[in-house]
């Protein structure tokens, strides 16, 4: 039948320009990125481009000693690369949803593992959950982004945004917790009556309960890092 010639393959899943500028969602797991300039992007998200663009692993003291410090304690950590030069250049992770996000002076908290592409104009810094350190494998640090520009963030399906208000505090689970606005903290706690309702391990009992005004972007699905939890 024509619908399934490779000419109708080609026509249906060929790239097209959408005129969206920097960032652009070719599709909903792919993000095209109109390069002119430099763009940082999560090391090992580069699936193709098009044109004159050189790639750099991000160095050891580029952004200083309390990043590379910090990057040390959290093993895998927020491995970036640096794309510099002039064409397209496609990005995805895992086959994991996309969300561009445009900044306006705000600032926003993204789980380091779902950090997928930021403007190079974007302040940023990774900030260690140190109070679960030790109580849960994995997810232990997440990266503060602020200012004007674009960034790319990830998650496994559709996300979820839950919003925070002072009368209305919102618990979630630390391996489903995608983003969170910067004007929140999250606590820690714990719930053992609910570990044992489920009857799951004891990471399962660890919750991050967030309170003030703000939102919580969650996904469905509990993320697991493997390279920690290895014996």
């Amino acid at each position: 039948m024509s619908r399934y010639s490779m000419n109708e393959f080609v026509k249906q899943t060929q790239q097209q320009d959408k005129g969206e500028g920097l960032f652009e969602l070719e599709t909903p797991r792919m993000l095209e990125i109109n390069l002119n300039g430099q763009i940082w992007a999560k090391a090992g998200a580069m699936v193709s481009y098009r044109g004159n663009i050189k790639y750099e692993r991000e160095g050891i003291f580029e952004h200083g000693l309390g990043k590379l410090f910090k990057k040390a304690f959290t093993g895998e950590g927020t491995s970036l690369m640096k794309a510099t030069g002039n064409g397209k250049l496609y990005v995805a992770d895992q086959g994991k949803k996309i969300s561009i996000l445009q900044l306006q002076g705000e600032s926003i908290f993204v789980n380091g593992n779902d950090l997928l592409a930021f403007e190079p104009s974007i302040d940023w810094d990774i900030k260690l959950m140190r109070k679960i350190a030790g109580m849960m494998s994995g997810g232990l640090f997440n990266v503060r982004l602020e200012g004007h520009g674009m960034i790319a963030i990830t998650s496994h399906y559709e996300p979820l945004t839950l919003l925070v208000t002072p009368n209305n505090p919102v618990y979630t689970d630390p391996n489903a917790t995608v983003a969170w606005s910067g004007t929140l903290e999250p606590e820690f706690v714990t719930d053992v009556s609910f570990k044992t309702f489920i009857g799951r391990g004891s990471g399962e009992s660890i919750q991050m309960k967030f309170s003030g005004n703000g939102f919580v972007v969650v996904q469905p699905f509990e993320e697991v890092y493997y390279s920690n939890q290895q014996s």
